[in-house]
C-alpha cells in the first residue's frame, strides 16, 4: 500500500536520530547459538527473551520487506492488467507510460542547464540533461499509472512492523483504555519532527474518536538541552490537571527556556507557586529518566518513535501513513492488550 512507501521515506529523513543499529536476517529458531555448562541456548530463546533489544534490527528488516512487497505488488498488478488485455507488460507500459511522456523543450533544457551552475558548455551537457529529465518523467508517469491500478484493485496487506512489549505505566493518555487501538509515542519536545507530527496525532483522535487512544512517553535526546526540563514541566502541569494543554503549548510555541516554561503555566491558569516549586525541585526528573531508560532498553534511537498496538515504527509520518496503520489495526479485529495507566 502507498502508506508503506511514505513510511519508508519518513524513516530516512524525518527523525531526530541517535546512532543506528545494523541489519540481521531471519534464522532457524532451533539453531543453537551458545552452550553454557552443557545447557544449550537456541536462537528461538534469544529471540523471545531479548525481543525488545532486537527491535531495531527487526524494524530494519521490516522496512526492507515492505519495499520488496511494494515492488512485488506493482509487478503483479502490471502482469494482471497485461494478461487481461492479452498483451505483454512491456507493451502495456509502452502504451500507458512511455508514449505519454514528452521530451522537454529547448527552453526547458536551457533553464535546467542554467540552474546547474556548471561551467561545462551547454552542448556537451544537453543529451545528459535530456535523458535525466525524461527518466524523471517516465518514473513519475509509471508511478501515476500504478496508483491507478492500485485504486482499481483489492489489496489487503497484513505485513506489519515488529512488536515489543512494555508497560504503559503512568504515561498521560488521551482516549479510553478500552480503545481497540493504542498509539504510544516516544518523543522529545525539542525535536522538530515531533512538532511536525503533533497536529497529525490530534487529527487522528478527531477522526477516530474513542477507537484510538494516544499515550505520550518522554525521550529527550542528549543533543537537545531544553527537552528534559520541558518534559518535567509538562508533568508538573499534569499535577494540576493540565498535562495535554501544556503539551500542546510546548509543541506550538517551541520556546523551551525556563522563563518560557513558567510563563506557559501562568497562561494556562496554573498555580504558579506550586508549578515553580515542582519544576525547580526536579520533582518529576526521576520519572523522565525512567522513561528514557525504558526507551533505551527498547532500542529506540530516534524521535518520534511509535508503537501502535505494540507495533513499532519511527519518523514524522504524514497523516495518510498514520491513518493507514490505525486502519490496519482496526481491521485485525483484535483488541489491544489492556494496559493500566493514570490519566493526567
Amino acid at each position: 500500500m502507498q502508506f508503506m512507501r511514505s513510511l519508508l521515506h519518513g524513516v530516512l529523513v524525518s527523525t531526530c536520530l541517535l546512532p543506528l543499529s545494523g541489519l540481521a536476517t531471519a534464522q532457524d529458531a532451533s539453531e543453537v547459538v551458545s552452550e553454557v555448562n552443557g545447557v544449550k541456548i537456541t536462537r528461538g530463546e534469544l529471540e523471545q527473551k531479548e525481543a525488545n533489544r532486537l527491535l531495531q534490527v527487526r524494524y530494519q528488516t521490516y522496512l526492507a520487506e515492505s519495499q520488496a512487497l511494494e515492488d512485488l505488488i506493482d509487478q503483479h498488478l502490471l502482469e494482471m492488467q497485461a494478461a487481461k488485455e492479452k498483451i505483454t507488460v512491456d507493451q502495456l507500459l509502452d502504451r500507458e507510460v512511455n508514449s505519454k511522456v514528452k521530451n522537454p523543450t529547448e527552453d526547458q533544457l536551457q533553464v535546467y542547464y542554467e540552474g546547474l551552475g556548471t561551467k561545462e558548455p551547454y552542448e556537451s551537457m544537453k543529451d545528459k540533461i535530456l535523458d535525466h529529465i525524461r527518466q524523471m518523467r517516465l518514473a513519475k508517469a509509471k508511478t501515476a499509472y500504478l496508483q491507478t491500478l492500485r485504486t482499481q484493485a483489492s489489496i489487503v496487506t497484513t505485513l506489519a512492523p515488529p512488536k515489543a512489549d512494555f508497560a504503559l505505566g503512568d504515561a498521560p493518555r488521551q482516549g479510553p483504555e478500552s480503545a481497540p487501538v493504542t498509539l504510544v509515542e516516544f518523543a522529545d519536545f525539542e525535536c522538530p519532527y515531533c512538532a511536525k507530527v503533533y497536529p497529525q496525532l490530534k487529527k487522528l483522535r478527531e477522526e477516530f474518536g474513542d477507537k484510538v487512544s494516544i499515550a505520550f512517553k518522554n525521550y529527550p535526546l542528549p543533543m537537545h538541552a531544553h527537552a528534559e526540563k520541558a518534559a518535567e514541566a509538562a508533568r508538573c502541569a499534569g499535577d494540576q490537571g493540565k498535562y495535554w494543554e501544556y503539551h500542546d503549548l510546548l509543541f506550538t510555541e517551541k520556546q523551551l527556556e525556563l522563563p518560557q516554561l513558567k510563563k506557559y503555566a501562568t497562561e494556562l491558569g496554573l498555580d504558579a507557586k506550586s508549578f515553580d516549586k515542582c519544576l525547580d525541585s526536579g520533582q518529576h526528573a526521576a520519572e523522565i529518566q525512567k522513561e528514557v531508560a525504558e526507551g533505551r532498553q527498547l532500542g529506540i534511537n530516534a524521535t518520534p518513535s511509535f508503537f501502535i498496538n505494540g507495533h513499532f515504527f519511527t519518523g514524522a509520518a504524514d497523516y495518510n501513513t498514520l491513518r493507514s496503520m490505525v486502519a490496519q489495526q482496526l481491521a485485525n479485529a483484535k483488541p489491544a492488550p489492556r494496559q493500566v495507566s493514570e490519566n493526567k
